[in-house]
């Protein structure tokens, strides 16, 4: 994506997006602190901003919370916005793994890393492997022996370009040595929905969205994507317990802030942070929704946002997935 076509998506919202909507520099700590979603309403990350507008006044902040969501391109329209606010410490943005690899697969972005203050790593959480409910295989080592039976005959949608289930599932391709077309929908509910409806044969995203649709009998889950099995769905088993080797991946949530909004408001954000999401009404709306609380010092994420795009960057240089 380019520096014009970046524009065209992000549209008069992304532009405007700091101006008569955001909080102006220099506003005093009383002020309500803009936070900042980049994703629609509904899901993980949604539901993550919900809890803390609830929680984060009760904490030593004492600050009202107003969420803003501000969807598009990957979370990259809501980051541009954020990076046009240095210096303001009273705009909070949270992030998921695609504000890594957006740089990687899109080199052209009016922004870069550079231009935000790490606060904390917050949740992580594995995708799930989901297929439609009409797919005639029973678990992973049948999916892998019906794409290797019809080479291109099955599709995998995702998000969007970039993003963790698109390359989530580049990664299985590689890691199976099959042969499957990926498909990118703008956004998490047409790529799951495109299952249901047959359009695909595999999605790999979060419980949070296809969990319902488990239960409901409309897909099925064949498998977790990290390294352990998960706490919400313990009977799901692992793609490396399937025979996928050296497959470990889960996405994350985290929370960053303009650039240059001194120590002091760092620090205090991040402890804000960790006391409004382990308050025990959080802690159980997060583990009742397979949200896993990790937690971070700002150091912390700061190292591991560097880890996350090193490990990226190699598979989007083995697959030649940049567009920029």
């Amino acid at each position: 994506m380019d520096r014009r076509q970046w524009l065209a998506q992000a549209g008069v919202l992304g532009l405007a997006a700091g101006g008569a909507v955001g909080v102006a520099r220099g506003q005093p700590a009383s002020a309500p602190l803009q936070l900042i979603v980049p994703v629609p309403p509904g899901g993980s990350v949604d539901l993550t901003g919900r809890l803390l507008a609830e929680h984060l006044p009760r904490t030593a902040l004492r600050q009202s919370v107003v969420v803003e969501n501000r969807p598009g391109a990957s979370g990259s329209i809501a980051a541009a916005s954020v990076a046009r606010m240095p210096g303001d410490a009273n705009q909070l943005m949270l992030v998921f793994d695609s504000h890594v690899t957006n740089p990687l697969v899109y080199p052209q972005l009016p922004y870069t890393l550079r231009d935000f203050t790490p606060i904390s790593r917050l949740l992580s959480f594995p995708l799930v492997f989901a297929v439609p409910a009409s797919l005639p295989v029973r678990n992973v080592a049948e999916f892998i022996a019906l794409a290797r039976q019809r080479p291109g005959a099955l599709n995998v949608s995702s998000a969007g370009l970039g993003t963790l289930n698109h390359l989530a599932a580049e990664l299985f391709k590689m890691r199976t040595r099959t042969h499957i077309v990926h498909i990118p929908y703008r956004g998490g509910v047409p790529a799951l929905q495109a299952v249901m409806n047959d359009e695909v044969q595999l999605f790999m995203g979060s419980w949070v969205a296809i969990g319902p649709h488990v239960k409901s009998g409309r897909v099925k889950a064949l498998a977790v994507t990290s390294a352990t099995r998960y706490s919400v769905a313990p009977e799901l088993p692992t793609l490396q317990e399937s025979g996928v080797a050296n497959f470990d991946v889960s996405t994350w949530i985290g929370a960053l802030a303009p650039a240059r909004i001194g120590a002091e408001r760092q620090f205090a954000l991040q402890a804000a942070l960790v006391q409004a999401l382990t308050a025990p009404a959080a802690r159980q709306t997060l583990a009742q929704n397979g949200l896993e609380w990790v937690g971070s010092t700002p150091a912390e994420f700061d190292a591991f946002i560097a880890a996350e795009g090193q490990r990226w960057s190699e598979l989007v240089s083995v697959q030649k997935l940049s567009f920029g």
